[in-house]
């Protein structure tokens, strides 16, 4: 196995990201982020006009642009050259407000004054060095500010492509933490603990925990493109964290 030996590793890897790829992302993310990731993220965070929002390892931007929308004040932090540069593109095009700064969250600049909610979606588990990542959102939040995070699910991260071939899910590594190859770069493997103790650590009170399903209906229609799509109905590719600050 081989492992990105530092964070900048990572992120040079996830620089090879294409831009069609962004593009296809448009305007709300990927299938999985439109119907299980985005309406749980945003329900967690309520109402968020006029509040400070922190969209950390914001990528492409599309999830700055839907907090935009919905009138927070957004600041997003991304580290590749090539998701910073298409995020700024699309602020220069839209005039929605947002400031992007590139960064590494575990090496966040002075970003003003503290956030009233963080957001980290499907950032985490791709950080070889995590824990400064975490602990930079939780630092740059409001005593009582919200962090809310996204993660692929410890328990059934290869979801989709294991049901295609065995028609269930099969897991023979949990515990450990370990390398998951992807097409431009790498997910990481934590146990479910790994994260919720780093947050009690970190002086976080748990508000919720969330695993979301796809909808019957929504896996029907999308069963003629994406075969093995209704292993979503029946178990949880995501989990979701909603935290306030201590």
């Amino acid at each position: 196995m081989t492992t990105p030996s530092t964070n900048d590793a990572a992120i040079r890897r996830w620089n090879t990201l294409p831009r069609e790829a962004m593009e296809a992302m448009e305007p709300d993310g990927d299938f999985a982020k439109r119907h299980l990731v985005n309406p749980v993220l945003l329900r967690m965070l309520g109402d968020v006009r006029g509040r400070r929002v922190l969209d950390a390892g914001c990528g492409h931007g599309y999830l700055s642009r839907m907090l935009a929308d919905r009138h927070a004040r957004v600041v997003g932090v991304e580290p590749t050259d090539g998701m910073f540069t298409y995020a700024l593109e699309q602020e220069r095009a839209l005039g929605q407000g947002i400031e992007y700064v590139k960064a590494d969250l575990t090496r966040l600049p002075d970003l003003g004054a503290p956030f009233d909610a963080v957001v980290c979606s499907m950032v985490l588990q791709v950080i070889p060095d995590w824990k400064p990542a975490m602990r930079a959102c939780v630092r740059a939040l409001r005593p009582g500010g919200l962090f809310v995070l996204s993660v692929n699910h410890p328990a059934f991260e290869q979801l989709l492509s294991t049901w295609r071939r065995h028609g269930a899910y099969r897991l023979d590594r949990y515990l450990e933490e370990y390398e998951i190859a992807l097409a431009h770069a790498s997910d990481f493997h934590r146990p479910i603990s790994a994260y919720l103790n780093e947050l009690a650590a970190l002086g976080c009170r748990l508000r919720e925990l969330a695993e979301p399903g796809l909808d019957p209906a929504v896996a029907r229609e999308a069963r003629a493109t994406t075969p093995g799509i209704e292993s979503y109905v029946h178990l949880p590719n995501f989990m979701i964290v909603a935290a306030e600050r201590g």
